[in-house]
């Protein structure tokens, strides 16, 4: 779980009512800060080349290859989550 689907998972907590999608207050909130979860998923997808240590030399030089994209990281660890 990312640290803002955390932030909303307690909001939900702690404040169910924001949740509430039958409520013109419920439906505003989540309209309106649902682009945030959005914005998180892309800087992730877009920020994460997913490098994954292939090879150390003796001179500790570590090289990387890229096994999946940002996006499937993403999708791997944090779609089946709750959001």
């Amino acid at each position: 779980m990312t640290a803002l689907q955390q932030v909303f998972s307690d909001l939900e907590e702690l404040h169910p009512n924001l949740f509430n999608v039958y409520t013109t207050e419920g439906k505003e909130f989540i309209n309106h800060f649902h682009k945030y979860l959005e914005l998180e998923k892309q800087q992730i997808i877009e920020a994460h080349g997913n490098k994954q240590k292939t090879k150390s030399n003796p001179d500790s030089i570590v090289t990387y290859g890229y096994t999946f994209t940002g996006e499937e990281y993403y999708n791997k660890t944090y779609k089946n989550t709750k959001q």
